[in-house]
């Protein structure tokens, strides 16, 4: 009987309630698994008493990246981890999105400002947002004229040590939405196509709907084949259990990468309730390795 930890996060009021675990937990344990839902700061938990621990929920590290780093380290250490703690650590920087670019990946065009560099700001509608962020926490849209209210948004973030992203806003994302293209074990799993989560004029530190309008989809075999691009441009190509690939067009109309979600990604099981078995099978495989 494998035991495997679905690693989440504590309730807290900027942290979402993960409405996928009990479900998952419970189809493990139908299938054989001693699993168990498992906060990761949680102090008395012995990470070397599972045979897998995977990363399902951990929504709230993005604000506590170097503890929670640590830890990815600690238990990768005495524990198969899923993800890897090195994919955790590469993809919880999203200035990967310029090596995905610079790998001649299709990728939405960004900019990075650091702590103590200037407030240098598109002409155009652009979006601020941390580089080290989930659910749009700290994100904004923008237009030249709110050109005062982004320079403060990146100040505070500047003086919580965040590194900003400045990208355009993709303008597509209005008319087709953004599409979430989703792995296991290599494979597709399914996709999701979610609406606009940033609204003009919504504050950057007010709570935002992260999935909003979450309907099925069906990618295109591009979408599909600029999604493997991306995973195959991950660096030394590791084994992932699990991944999310974000896509919106260009003004052409072509797909390119929003963002790599390889740490946490939200798997919408209850949105795509006929994929539960085959993340089941893929958690089993893994902890049998």
């Amino acid at each position: 009987m494998p035991r495997i930890a679905l690693v989440t996060c504590r309730p807290g009021p900027e942290v979402s309630v993960d409405r996928d675990l009990p479900g998952l937990a419970g189809a493990l344990r139908e299938a054989g698994a001693d699993a168990r839902a498992v906060a990761w700061d949680d102090p008395d938990t012995d990470w070397a008493g599972f045979d897998l621990a995977v990363i399902r929920s951990t929504w709230d590290y993005s604000w506590r990246a170097a503890e929670f780093l640590a830890w990815a380290r600690r238990t990768g250490a005495v524990t198969r981890l899923a993800n890897p703690a090195e994919v955790v650590a590469w993809n919880a920087d999203k200035r990967y999105l310029g090596e995905l670019a610079a790998a001649g990946v299709p990728t939405v065009p960004t900019r990075y400002l650091a702590p103590g560099e200037p407030a240098e700001l598109p002409d155009g509608e652009y979006v601020v947002k941390p580089a080290s962020g989930a659910g749009a926490r700290f994100a904004a849209r923008y237009t030249p004229d709110e050109h005062d209210t982004a320079v403060r948004q990146l100040a505070r973030m500047h003086e919580e040590g965040f590194t900003a992203m400045v990208q355009p806003y993709v303008r597509g994302i209005d008319s087709s939405g953004e599409r979430a293209l989703q792995f296991f074990g290599g494979r597709l799993l399914h996709a999701s196509r979610k609406g606009a989560v940033l609204a003009p004029g919504t504050p950057y530190d007010a709570r935002k709907t992260a999935h909003p309008g979450l309907t099925p989809w069906r990618p295109t075999d591009t979408e599909l084949a600029v999604a493997q691009r991306a995973l195959a441009a991950v660096p030394d190509a590791p084994e992932l259990l699990y991944a999310r690939v974000d896509l919106v067009d260009d003004e052409e109309g072509r797909p390119q990468v929003m963002e790599l979600e390889l740490v946490e990604p939200n798997l919408f099981l209850s949105l795509h309730t006929g994929s539960v078995a085959g993340v089941v099978e893929g958690i089993l495989d893994a902890a049998r390795r």
